[in-house]
């Protein structure tokens, strides 16, 4: 696809900006909490709906269950060009039920705020859009499997399957998770969630002090040497988030546990980190101390192929008439589990805008039909390989 045919992709987004828009407004104001089974299935209904009304029919079409969690919908639509290109999207968000009563969709000005529309549904709309250009300019394409799942947001644990496996068949993907300030990810640092619980023994706090082993005092203990397994030259963070214990105020504290977050650039830290945990151990021997869960993504590394694929992405963008940056951050995402899998990834080509899990979540109005035509301008590219 030559350079002319980018600007001719840009201006067919701006012209549909407002129909761009009321799609973003539909799948926003459509619910889709990452614990709400119900609300997940609906959304979900309503996103199949949404593709078929925009797309028409894809070549194929399979919904796999999610059990608990949001099942997973798989679309292709066949191409022109040899090849296939995987767009892994996420449909599921951080808010809870109700979320959209109390904090309507608004635009004012350049912002397009509400609840998950920054992360990631813009991206979904963005993506279909894209295709949308591509086919009104008669451009040829490789053919396009879109993988929508509603368990990113808890760690993919009923998508990661479908996920690798789309990702494996695919010759590059493209995540529609939102950019950061027009940037391009091409590193995601990697990802451990641990749970340390401690069990200690139970007395009144008054009356019988001594029998007991406070499970609360043992694991406040502990805290910071969790927290000093963080390794900020190697890239490697460490957060307790959650802490919690005990029944009562009188009462020496029975159990108590804490929620880990580890992040980290350097696959080989998983060793210490997992060893550090290991050697846990209060200073109360009668107090038992047990480290649950694991490593749920490797770090996302660029690598040759992912470096041939944002060249590419760079070459769109210059015919868009502006530059394109690439950077690595801390934020894990399903790209991670592609990349861990040797396959040319290119995360963050969803939205424009800021604040993914706060009330200050926003779409830049003004950058969408910029980013739309990036990705059809890079669909288009990837047809000449």
């Amino acid at each position: 696809m030559s350079d002319a045919d980018l600007p001719a992709l840009a201006e067919a987004a701006r012209r549909d900006l407002p129909h761009i828009l009321e799609d973003l407004r539909r799948l926003v104001e459509s619910e889709t909490p990452s614990h709400d089974k119900e609300l997940l299935d609906a959304g979900l209904d309503d996103i199949e709906a949404w593709l078929g009304e925009r797309l028409g029919a894809p070549s194929e079409r399979v919904r796999h269950a999610g059990g608990a969690d949001g099942d997973v919908l798989e679309v292709l639509y066949p191409g022109e060009a040899a090849g296939e290109v995987l767009l892994l999207c996420h449909y599921d968000t951080v808010w809870p039920r109700g979320t959209i009563r109390e904090w309507p969709v608004s635009i004012v000005g350049d912002r397009f705020n509400g609840p998950g529309c920054f992360d990631m549904k813009a991206g979904i709309v963005q993506g279909v859009w894209a295709i949308r250009a591509l086919r009104e300019q008669g451009a040829r394409v490789p053919s396009i499997r879109f993988l929508l799942n509603g368990d990113e947001e808890i760690g993919s644990p009923a998508s990661r399957e479908h996920v690798e496996r789309a990702g494996l068949r695919a010759d590059v993907t493209l995540v529609l998770e939102p950019s950061r300030a027009g940037l391009v990810k091409t590193g995601r640092k990697g990802m451990g969630l641990f749970d340390v619980t401690a069990t200690g023994i139970e007395s009144h706090a008054g009356l019988d002090p001594e029998a007991g082993a406070s499970a609360v005092h043992a694991l406040a203990e502990l805290v910071p040497e969790i927290a000093a397994l963080a390794a900020p030259e190697r890239g490697t963070t460490v957060n307790v988030g959650v802490f919690d214990g005990g029944t009562a105020r009188n009462v020496v504290a029975g159990r108590a546990a804490c929620q880990v977050d580890v992040r980290i650039q350097d696959p080989e830290e998983t060793a210490r980190v997992d060893a550090g945990l290991a050697a846990l151990a209060p200073s109360d021997v009668r107090v038992k101390v047990e480290v649950t869960g694991g490593w749920n993504r490797m770090p996302m590394n660029p690598g040759p192929a992912t470096d041939h694929a944002f060249g590419l992405a760079r070459e769109v963008a210059r015919g868009l008439g502006e530059d394109l940056g690439q950077i690595s951050v801390g934020g894990a995402s399903d790209g991670n589990l592609v990349a861990a899998l040797g396959r040319p990834v290119l995360d963050g080509l969803g939205a424009a805008g800021a604040g993914p899990h706060s009330r200050d979540e926003h779409v830049s109005v003004g950058r969408t039909p910029h980013q739309v035509a990036l990705v059809a301008g890079l669909l288009a590219r990837l047809a000449d390989r």
